[in-house]
């Protein structure tokens, strides 16, 4: 998680990869410019209320200069469910609109707009539908749409790609349109948030499950005085889990073995569930890799090179050219 009162964990169990790809996150860098892309910015997709106050929300996209309909990838940064920033990872974000995608960046409610896990994935939907409804201005293939989050992002992007159809998790905007996706891409995002930190040390989970901290404020609202881990009955509703079912899209998920913000287990539980329901589902663990680029927390920023690697970017380009062609 990003949150910044939140320290990293000490140690980190290693999780079960018997399921998973191991891969090593090392060789070149990718390498962008290779092909003309276009620019939007601040594009206003919605506003809603949190908190008693509008929120606008808005969107970047990057996308090929080319000409005809383009797959659709819509990336959600994290930030803890505190905060978020549509100009995060532009690199990465550039390197897969050059492989032929229109790549839209989105901005969503946190709980500092005293937001919920409902509020944050009713945003995500409303973006893609509000895509969807301006498809032609964009050159993008409304019916091939993948979603790709990071940490708070990945937890966005999971669930919604495996509520499609859910309509508690719908608002009123472009209703006309669906925002059910084809793909999703979740790198190192959390799953169960009752068990976020169960692969750290004892001092890291005390911080995760506190009474009223963040995590329980982004499920239970800004009131609560629970903790993440006094209701699985109430906890349930905000796991992804309890989603999955055999018409989930497929789904590839990449975590480092390292992370000291978000428990490599969380994304192993969410591929293994979508794998005992017939989804297809892959995951890559990213030895010695810790949480995406760490430099909000003053770590070197060294550490945000194996996630920016051709080694693991192929395998997210090569998953959405497999799945939106």
């Amino acid at each position: 998680m990003t949150a910044p009162n939140v320290p990293l964990a000490k140690t980190v169990a290693p999780s079960d990869t018997s399921t998973s790809i191991v891969i090593d996150g090392s060789g070149p860098q990718i390498r962008c410019g290779r092909a003309r892309l276009m620019t939007y910015s601040d594009i206003l997709y919605d506003t809603p209320t949190s908190g008693g106050k509008p929120v606008p929300l808005k969107l970047d996209i990057q996308m090929p200069a080319s000409t005809g309909n383009k797959p659709l990838v819509v990336y959600i940064s994290g930030g803890g469910f505190l905060r978020n920033d549509k100009a995060a990872n532009l690199p990465r974000r550039k390197y897969v609109a050059e492989q032929g995608y229109v790549v839209a960046s989105i901005e969503y409610r946190t709980v500092t707009n005293a937001a919920t896990y409902r509020d944050s994935i009713a945003d995500v939907k409303s973006a893609i539908r509000y895509l969807r409804a301006h498809a032609d201005r964009y050159d993008i293939a409304a019916g091939q749409v993948a979603l790709w989050g990071e940490s708070a992002g990945g937890y966005l992007a999971a669930m919604a790609g495996v509520t499609n159809g859910v309509e508690h998790f719908e608002n009123s905007g472009n209703p006309s349109q669906s925002s059910t996706v084809q793909a999703v891409i979740d790198e190192f995002g959390p799953s169960d948030i009752s068990k976020i930190a169960s692969d750290y040390d004892i001092a890291a989970q005390e911080i995760n499950y506190t009474a009223a901290n963040w995590l329980a404020q982004f499920v239970f609202g800004p009131r609560t005085t629970m903790s993440v881990k006094d209701d699985p009955a109430a906890m349930a509703p905000a796991n992804p889990l309890s989603y999955v079912s055999a018409s989930s899209p497929p789904f590839v998920l990449l975590h480092g073995s390292a992370d000291q913000l978000v428990s490599p287990s969380q994304t192993l539980m969410l591929h293994n569930a979508l794998r005992a329901r017939g989804v297809d589902s892959i995951r890559y663990v990213v030895e010695g890799a810790n949480h995406g680029d760490l430099t909000f927390l003053g770590i070197d920023p060294g550490n945000v090179k194996q996630w920016s690697s051709q080694q693991v970017m192929d395998r997210i380009t090569g998953f959405l050219s497999k799945r939106l062609g």
